[in-house]
């Protein structure tokens, strides 16, 4: 048995509160602690609070201690939306866009997602895993402790089993990684014309595998201009449900499509994206238990001004998080500090709103609230202790890397 007394924190951020996801006045209730303490038995939170208080306990007698010396310590980041496994880099898509391209243009080179297609399918899943085995090393040293990571890179049988399976091989080392199968994410090539078929195809095949092996836990569907209609969507995520997948939806990115709203419809633990939605969205959103998760590094990295309205979804009552949306194509950042600074500069969150969106809420939005995104007793030691004095300097500190230490089940692993 390992004892561990985290002290000499000069602000304990736990997010301690109410069970369920944080929205209007909670939403940014940081539970803070001025000179805090946490107490950790191997990978469990025992308790954290004042210093005065947890440094009494009596196991924090018999405890090794960690003293951080003044710093800020905190949850550590769910970053709750990745395309983390990909293969190439989409450099030339990169270059078209800054000459002015658009998507349809770049697609007509051999760009977008097909590209992204045709470099997955043609590598092994030992090269797929060492990639994002190096993505994942750097999101722990900026401070992610939990991510999702979606499929769809492959749109065949054996392609999205691939991605899956190396996803499910990095699971744990070090991070906690929740799988989804985005089948849905455009048309292959094979299918083109026949989307019906492609549902069907998803519907028959893929995913009775993934249910058989357990290989993941949400589906998704990428619901937008160009890509799937609301009822082709529906009719995917209900094939979802009946194997046991829990749903997640791509949501008014690029156009409003009724997509949020199927999101809430279908009990959807997230609408993802949300630059284009309307005032009923916010409501609908705001009256149901979909986390509306929020992208700002895809708009900042496209270029775009549209970015989601935050400031209404919290001021309306929906519940916000916050997420990288790392991908190849739109936002190569693996940075939730980054996000953090977007999140107040570019949609207004306070920094307490975002630190809050960015933790125990990305935990709701993958339905792990339970274990992470919160320091509170018999929940995962995941933390992260921040080189600054007060937790207002993480966004306002933008561009570089603020995390001294990450640790995950109360071991160190940056």
């Amino acid at each position: 048995m390992i004892i561990t007394l985290v002290r000499g924190i000069r602000q304990l951020l736990t997010m301690r509160g109410d069970p369920g996801p944080r929205r209007a006045y909670a939403a940014g209730d940081l539970g803070l602690f001025t000179n805090g303490a946490v107490l950790i038995k191997n990978e469990t939170i025992v308790d954290a609070g004042t210093a005065s208080r947890i440094e009494r306990l009596a196991l924090a007698k018999r405890a090794q201690v960690v003293d951080v010396a003044g710093r800020v310590v905190m949850p550590g980041f769910v970053d709750s939306h990745t395309h983390l496994m990909f293969g190439k880099s989409r450099l030339k898509d990169y270059e078209m866009r800054l000459a002015g391209a658009g998507y349809p243009e770049i697609a007509a080179a051999g760009g977008g997602i097909l590209s992204s297609v045709e470099s997955v399918r043609s590598w092994s899943l030992g090269q797929l895993e060492a990639r994002a085995r190096a993505f994942l090393g750097a999101m722990t040293r900026h401070g992610t402790t939990t991510v999702e990571a979606k499929s769809g890179y492959a749109l065949d049988e054996a392609g999205e089993i691939k991605m899956l399976r190396a996803l499910g091989k990095l699971d744990r080392r070090p991070l906690d990684i929740v799988r989804t199968y985005l089948g849905a994410h455009v048309m292959p090539l094979e299918f083109q014309g026949d989307p019906g078929g492609y549902i069907d195809f998803m519907a028959g095949t893929v995913m009775p595998l993934i249910n058989k092996r357990k290989l993941a836990r949400f589906a998704d569907v990428y619901c937008d201009t160009g890509a799937f209609t609301v009822e082709q969507a529906r009719s995917y995520l209900e094939y979802a449900r009946q194997y046991d997948l829990e749903l997640k939806v791509h949501a008014e990115q690029f156009a409003r499509t009724g997509a949020a709203q199927l999101a809430v419809e279908m009990g959807a633990a997230s609408a993802d994206h949300l630059e284009q939605v309307a005032p009923e969205d916010i409501r609908a959103l705001a009256q149901s238990n979909t986390i509306a998760t929020l992208l700002p590094g895809s708009v900042f990295y496209l270029g775009s001004r549209q970015y989601p309205p935050a400031r209404a979804m919290i001021d309306g009552g929906a519940a916000v998080a916050l997420a990288t949306d790392f991908n190849p194509g739109t936002s190569p950042t693996y940075s939730m500090q980054m996000i953090l600074t977007l999140a107040c500069s570019q949609m207004r969150m306070t920094p307490a709103e975002a630190i809050v969106s960015a933790t125990i809420n990305g935990a709701h939005a993958l339905r792990m609230a339970d274990r992470v995104g919160s320091l509170e007793t018999g929940k995962q030691a995941d933390f992260i202790v921040l080189d600054l004095a007060d937790y207002r300097e993480m966004p306002y500190f933008f561009g570089g890397n603020n995390v001294y230490m990450t640790y995950k089940r109360g071991v160190q692993v940056r």
